[in-house]
């Protein structure tokens, strides 16, 4: 028979429960996101100007679902749970959805989403030289003290470019002549677009077009132009990859013996 435990007297016994000074209540952070204000409805831009458009440039087939959502604002008003009723699956697809559209109502577009002129959803780049209005006037040592006029960065010729002018990349509609090159003088070339060695346009997606040597280029609305490629698994991800490869290693022991 086992021993009996040593029995306290009744006065020793506490007859409250000690509380907790500071009590949190629980709260679903899931449970916020349905108060939470939404936010304007973006305007559409001309490379992107409807949601069909928008699904086809973003990719990962989301432009088989254009015909469930037929207007700009449901693409950007419709949530989780309404994206879901319309058949748009797995989960996985749906967040990518919101997250691009996020993307976009932060001004966060890919290569040709700041393109003004744009025809058929086709936007062109061109090299054009402009004024360079922005060059500083240096002066050079001692002949800055003794007043000299100094040298005016530019203007001086070279093999890429024409005394007082600087080249730059600007957006055009397909085939359109430009009368004067000043009215560029304030342009900013679009983004993730570059010019190198001053005499070719570099980008994403960017197709030179041909017989102008690469000062002119071309962007187009097509599958996938934005899209963000999905990472695969590497001898089965993180998780398993030491496991994997142990057993691959035990099996080419065995093949060797």
């Amino acid at each position: 028979m086992p021993p009996l435990r040593p029995t306290l007297p009744i006065s020793n016994i506490p007859t409250t429960l000690p509380l907790k000074r500071h009590i949190t209540p629980f709260l679903c952070t899931r449970c916020l996101h349905s108060g939470t204000p939404r936010r304007s409805i973006p305007e559409p831009t001309p490379f992107c100007p409807d949601p069909t458009t928008f699904l086809t440039l973003i990719g990962r087939q989301l432009s088989q679902h254009a015909s469930k959502i037929p207007t700009w604002e449901a693409l950007f008003s419709l949530s989780s749970s309404q994206l879901r009723e319309l058949g748009i699956e797995p989960a996985r697809t749906r967040r990518y959805l919101l997250r691009w559209r996020e993307k976009f109502l932060n001004g966060e577009f890919g290569v040709g989403g700041d393109f003004q002129q744009v025809q058929d959803g086709v936007g062109e780049l061109r090299i054009v030289e402009v004024p360079d209005a922005a060059a500083a006037t240096v002066a050079a040592g001692e002949s800055a003290a003794e007043g000299g006029e100094g040298v005016r960065r530019g203007a001086v010729a070279t093999a890429n470019r024409s005394p007082g002018m600087r080249k730059v990349v600007v957006n055009v509609k397909p085939g359109a002549e430009i009368e004067s090159a000043e009215e560029f003088t304030e342009t900013v070339a679009p983004s993730m677009i570059q010019m190198m060695g001053g005499h070719t346009i570099r980008g994403p997606h960017v197709e030179l077009v041909k017989g102008t040597e690469g000062s002119v280029a071309r962007v187009a609305v097509k599958e996938g132009l934005w899209e963000q490629k999905k990472g695969h698994k590497v001898d089965g991800g993180e998780r398993r990859k030491a496991e994997v490869r142990a057993k691959r290693r035990s099996e080419e022991r065995k093949d060797a013996r």
